[in-house]
């Protein structure tokens, strides 16, 4: 059995408590991310010091599967300023306020060749949208809508100091071992500048699942870590590995918008809708704090591009209060108040559950399978069998009765090829309520985790 321990060298993280997450955000939010950069190497840097991240990158102009790593992008400043000097848009004010991924310019023209570069919401006119042009050269400035209906007509100056390079797309990872050769992947993306929810609440969710699945006396699975801007870094992920995640992920969850108000979590199985973790998200429901959403390709995160079908890897998502269900999603308005801390604290508390559960979901392996085990000489059969053993004269009675009908299903049903989440629904019982036997029938040897 292999017994773990926290892992050395790094800086301690705090992963019950709200301050030590909420002064990590404050840390991280004001960088200027993009896909590709300083700001993304530097936001992993900071995970760095919490996370054994072993780093990768895949370099500009590599054709990765349909795609084509773009060139590397670093913002030095953006400055609009108006016909009397005042500043309209300024990127050291929020990076928010220059399109992510800008051409350089450095031009002054009037207000009406000015318009096709600003950005607005004449829904939302007191937010600023957060706008991207990562794959057509083009450049611009975001500002509200409210800011914009008072610009005058006159000459105004557009200075955008930016380069675009050859360079890479990087991306990290590190890996908690388990007992055997099977993996659970836990994804989040890194490259939205000053963005709470959309941004920074997978992250930090995944660095606090990190420290807690850290501290487990054993893990059954190894658990892979992976932070990588979103799509383009996920394909280089997969690009690097996608072989080997094929032959030994046995699940895994892209964490994306944990904050806000909502009180359930909300699961989006896999493409196949069949995995180990679907199934066992599924049969736990509403009661238990979650609620699940079918596969589709068509809105989503990075599980697009793991389950798509070269791939079809067993990855769900887990959310809370989802892109596009909430006003602020890709404006100002997702900040820090409107995300929350204490609502990552209990993701991380409620996925660290799930994932714990999801070691006993899967499929075991009798390990004495030639005819009956003898269980009398481990404590687990009666040592004189007689008619009173089984009566039904008093609840201790009978759960013992149940007790042994449950080993000895799980010991017949184990032969390699069905999950313990459905031998638990053939029992009507939980899955909770096998896993104490479980854990006795490992302990006495006679049962395994299948590797495989």
């Amino acid at each position: 059995m292999l017994q773990t321990a926290p892992v050395s060298g790094l800086k301690p993280i705090g992963s019950t408590q709200p301050a030590f997450f909420s002064d990590l955000f404050d840390r991280l939010f004001p960088i200027t991310r993009s896909i590709t950069g300083p700001g993304l190497r530097e936001s992993l840097d900071v995970f760095g010091e919490y996370m054994p991240l072993a780093r990768d990158r895949v370099a500009s102009g590599t054709a990765v599967f349909d795609w084509i790593v773009p060139p590397e992008w670093a913002l030095t400043r953006a400055v609009l300023t108006g016909p009397d000097g005042a500043v309209v848009a300024d990127s050291d004010r929020s990076n928010l306020e220059v399109v992510n991924y800008s051409t350089p310019v450095d031009v002054e023209l009037d207000l009406e060749a000015l318009q096709p570069h600003l950005h607005s919401m004449p829904d939302q006119p007191d937010l600023i949208p957060y706008v991207t042009s990562y794959y057509r050269d083009s450049w611009g400035f975001c500002l509200t809508h409210a800011a914009r209906q008072a610009l005058r007509p006159g000459r105004y100056r557009a200075v955008i100091q930016t380069r675009k390079y050859d360079g890479a797309v990087d991306f990290a990872d590190c890996l908690l071992p388990g007992e055997t050769g099977r993996e659970v992947m836990l994804s989040s993306y890194l490259c939205h500048p000053s963005l709470a929810n959309n941004e920074l609440s997978g992250p930090l969710v995944l660095l606090g699942l990190f420290d807690r699945i850290s501290r487990w006396k054993r893990r059954r699975f190894g658990y892979r870590f992976v932070l990588a801007p979103e799509t383009i870094g996920s394909l280089c992920y997969l690009f690097r590995h996608g072989d080997r995640l094929k032959a030994r992920l046995a699940g895994g969850l892209v964490l994306t918008c944990l904050g806000g108000s909502a009180e359930t979590l909300s699961y989006k199985t896999s493409r196949r809708g069949t995995s180990t973790l679907d199934a066992l998200v599924s049969g736990l429901g509403e009661a238990d704090g979650f609620v699940v959403r079918p596969f589709t390709p068509t809105s989503g995160s990075d599980e697009r591009q793991y389950c798509s079908p070269g791939f079809n890897l067993p990855m769900g998502q887990m959310g809370r209060t989802l892109y596009g269900d909430y006003a602020g999603y890709h404006t100002s308005g997702d900040d820090k108040a409107f995300m929350g801390i204490s609502p990552l604290v209990d993701a991380i508390d409620r996925i660290e559950a799930l994932l714990h559960r999801h070691e006993y979901a899967g499929v075991f392996i009798n390990q004495a399978p030639y005819g009956e085990a003898q269980l009398g000489r481990r404590g687990l059969y009666p040592s004189v069998n007689s008619p009173t053993n089984w009566s039904a004269s008093s609840d201790r009675v009978v759960d013992s009765r149940t007790l042994l009908n449950r080993i000895l299903i799980v010991l017949s049903d184990c032969d390699g090829d069905q999950r313990m989440i459905d031998i638990a629904a053939r029992l009507d019982c939980s899955l909770d309520d096998l896993m104490p036997v479980i854990d006795r029938l490992e302990a006495e040897g006679l049962l395994k985790a299948a590797d495989r």
